[in-house]
């Protein structure tokens, strides 16, 4: 095999529930906010080039029954992740607003990123669908049943 699937092969897969990968990608994603308000100053670019991998990252490591659940917990995880690099000052109204203006002025990034989940969960789904319907044309086949009302003949 090559060296890369070997490399990918090594690392963890998890399989979070939907309200796991949601967690996770709100947690990693204010994680990330802070850190990029830390040391680059709330870099957009920076933060938006982050969010891509993670992104991808919950679209991989969500359970095949709770895919539906990840393109719509990456914008949330966003909007999480934006609120310290929005810059809002004068209480909570003022940090409301540069969250929406943020997340207005960056919806490229946030657009890429559900993107980005979603298209990882429709191969995903598409591949499990694939093997339902392997797995149904192997099976041995089962002796018919008698119709339903029908009465066995007696010993």
């Amino acid at each position: 095999m090559p060296p890369v699937v070997l490399a990918l092969r090594r690392l963890p897969n998890p399989r979070l529930t939907g309200l796991g990968a949601g967690l996770f990608a709100s947690a990693v994603m204010l994680v990330l906010g802070f850190l990029d308000q830390l040391i680059l100053d709330g870099s957009p670019i920076a933060f938006g080039l982050l969010f891509l991998p993670v992104s991808a990252l919950t679209a991989l490591w969500v359970r095949t029954a709770d895919l539906v659940t990840a393109p719509i917990s990456v914008p949330i995880a966003f909007a999480v992740g934006v609120v310290p690099i929005s810059g809002g000052t004068g209480g909570f109204g003022g940090q409301a607003m540069a969250v929406v203006t943020a997340l207005a002025v960056h919806a490229g990034w946030l657009y890429g990123g559900t993107l980005v989940a979603g298209l990882i969960t429709s191969v995903r789904k598409v591949r499990d669908m694939g093997r339902r319907q392997r797995a149904i044309a192997t099976a041995p086949a089962r002796a018919p049943r008698a119709p339903q009302g029908a009465r066995r003949p007696a010993p």
